[in-house]
């Protein structure tokens, strides 16, 4: 049941720091930096279609919707015409918060022309981007695949206004590790529009520079939609070709383990 309350709205100036953190507000100094770093992203990516809603509850914030045009989302997947929602927050539950969040991305979606919206959703039991909570707004799975490292089902979800729309697909990783000889290699590859991933970027590129000469840090921001077509990757750290990932943000001393053993 919706809560007769509950407004949704354009993100303000005011509501920056609520969605810049992601809900993490006053945690550390460390993602109020990221917030910062987010949200002149998200200005300069307004012009090219992102849009922010937010959720309000007796005057509260509970909620915000991303959406972005599928051709500009550093997250993948690939696709046209349609309005990709790589994240949706809710703090509060069975008062319509998420519902009313993806209606409003529903008439966003049809105001910029797309032919549909799509998010990536898990089957699995996941409290993050739920299968389920999409099925019930009129998301059909279109492809899916396994996650055997997280033990989770991904699925491309969407919900189609105009049946010309063709089909999507997953971003397929084509990395390929090149050694340098007398050298840990790191390549690292981030978005700005994830805050996990900004996070995780800062601490690498930190801990890549204590071991001077003998790490080479090969950096790739993944914006650039070129660079992220090329490498089929929109996060990742590997270290001598071997990826790293503890599914949170990468800890410092897991960064300075995994070089310290390829040394």
């Amino acid at each position: 049941m919706v809560s007769k309350d509950l407004i949704i709205r354009d993100m303000r100036e005011c509501d920056g720091y609520y969605v810049g953190t992601c809900t993490h507000v006053d945690e550390s100094e460390e993602i109020d930096v990221c917030s910062e770093i987010r949200n002149e992203w998200f200005k300069k990516m307004f012009d090219r279609g992102l849009r922010i809603k937010v959720a309000l509850s007796e005057g509260e914030r509970v909620g915000f919707i991303y959406m972005l045009p599928i051709e500009i989302s550093p997250w993948g997947p690939l696709g046209e015409d349609l309005m990709f929602i790589p994240c949706l927050v809710s703090d509060e539950e069975g008062k319509g918060v998420g519902k009313a969040l993806i209606d409003s991305a529903e008439r966003v979606a049809k105001e910029q022309g797309k032919k549909g919206i799509l998010t990536r959703a898990y089957i699995s039991d996941s409290f993050f981007m739920p299968a389920e909570f999409f099925e019930r707004c009129g998301f059909e799975t279109i492809k899916s695949r396994e996650l055997e490292d997280e033990g989770l089902t991904e699925a491309l979800m969407w919900k189609v206004f105009d049946p010309a729309v063709e089909g999507v697909d997953f971003l397929e990783s084509e990395y390929e590790y090149e050694p340098v000889e007398g050298k840990v290699v790191i390549d690292l590859f981030w978005n700005t529009f994830c805050q996990t991933s900004v996070i995780e970027a800062d601490r690498v590129k930190k801990i890549a520079e204590e071991y001077s000469d003998r790490v080479l840090l090969n950096e790739y921001r993944v914006d650039d939609r070129d660079d992220l077509l090329k490498h089929g990757i929109y996060r990742g750290i590997f270290v001598n070709g071997e990826e790293i990932s503890w599914g949170y943000e990468a800890p410092e001393d897991g960064i300075r383990e995994a070089i310290e053993k390829e040394m």
